[in-house]
């Protein structure tokens, strides 16, 4: 059963094949019978926040073009064409209904630093004490694969616990998750809840995805996962149904239910929104010791270090077969290399100092799911 008694605050991502017709080109009636339902919701009391696509296909609209092009430079000229065109859009529709809605963009960076990813929580909280409806896109402009999120689902995921978010809405062009790919299977059966997502739910996500947009199936679960993580609920819904939007609290698409055991807001930071800056290897004592004891990683127990990285940054924790989770060090790589597979009591005698007896704190360790 779909628990939905709880939810005040919804965030609606739209991908681009939601907004674009046929020939990748935005459609403004489309966004009309977006804005018209979260309308509804407004007036329904409900806080609504969305994340959306569309700038680049806006921008190829805009300069008349029929194909999308492939150099990133080519791309980033029609986002910041299509960026300002699609907010003037949204702005022109929001006010026919008498509401009022604010641009947000950002990056990958924004989410990996404590001090920016406050400030872009405050500046979205002020936004919707405002009464206004931030319109979230990920800074396509001066995105690099370094600093991409990637994709709007994954961007929508990652902005739950940012806006405090009860319910993400992915609105797409697919009815929700099938049993098996709907487009080669006869046979398969729209899945309409997920108590919890495991390795029979990934193995249902196949290759399903948009020509128009970036995210499949998969990246959708991915976006389950790191929601149900924080506590909270997403549902998958088809952009071309009827009131898509406001059948979400009946039985409309695929709902996926909130993790009983959610990870705190810190964790779930370390675990999803925060990008790793090397690896550490371990032996597999350190491994047990940390996993079955809840011991933090002292320098006895590492192989070797990949990456460069500073001091109360995040890496990634692994063997040599697979990831066991992320940390956030105490030393810089440089120092790790140094005192890697000595005692703590030798760490003074290499560095000539010693603030910490551990590499990686156990209070600041978060375990792969």
């Amino acid at each position: 059963m779909r628990d939905t008694k709880n939810i005040k605050t919804i965030l609606i991502k739209v991908g681009s094949s939601s907004l674009c017709n046929e020939f990748g080109q935005i459609e403004k009636e489309k966004i009309l019978k977006l804005v018209l339902q979260i309308s509804k919701l407004k007036k329904n009391g409900y806080l609504v926040a969305l994340v959306s696509s569309g700038a680049i296909a806006t921008g190829m609209g805009v300069l008349h073009l029929d194909k999308k092009p492939t150099t990133l430079p080519q791309k980033q000229a029609l986002a910041a064409i299509g960026q300002a065109h699609l907010m003037q859009i949204y702005e022109e529709i929001f006010e026919l209904f008498g509401l009022k809605c604010g641009q947000v963009l950002l990056n990958h960076g924004d989410f990996d630093d404590r001090k920016r990813l406050m400030n872009l929580c405050n500046t979205i909280h002020a936004l919707l004490d405002y009464d206004v409806i931030p319109v979230i896109n990920e800074n396509d402009v001066l995105a690099v694969e370094e600093i991409k999120v990637g994709d709007n689902d994954t961007l929508s995921a990652l902005l739950v616990p940012v806006i405090n978010a009860d319910l993400l809405v992915l609105v797409s062009d697919i009815d929700g998750l099938y049993t098996k790919n709907p487009k080669i299977y006869s046979d398969a059966k729209l899945l309409k809840f997920v108590e919890r997502i495991d390795e029979a739910i990934w193995a249902m996500a196949g290759d399903t995805s948009s020509s128009l947009g970036t995210g499949g199936m998969s990246t959708k679960i991915r976006a389950a996962k790191i929601v149900n993580d924080y506590g909270k609920h997403l549902v998958i819904v088809n952009g071309e149904k009827e009131d898509y939007l406001l059948k979400i609290f009946e039985d409309e698409g695929t709902w996926f239910n909130a993790s009983l055991n959610s990870l705190s807001s810190r964790d779930h930071w370390l675990a999803y929104r925060v990008n790793i800056k090397g690896k550490v290897i371990v032996d597999k004592g350190a491994k047990e010791a940390m996993i079955d004891h809840r011991k933090s990683l002292l320098p006895k127990g590492i192989v070797r270090v990949e990456g460069q990285f500073l001091m109360g940054q995040v890496v990634s924790i692994e063997t040599e077969d697979e990831v066991i989770g992320k940390g956030i060090v105490n030393y810089s790589s440089d120092e790790i290399k140094l005192i890697k597979g000595y005692n703590t009591s030798e760490i003074e005698n290499i560095l000539h100092y010693k603030d910490y007896d551990e590499v990686i704190h156990a209070n600041n360790i978060v375990f792969k799911r």
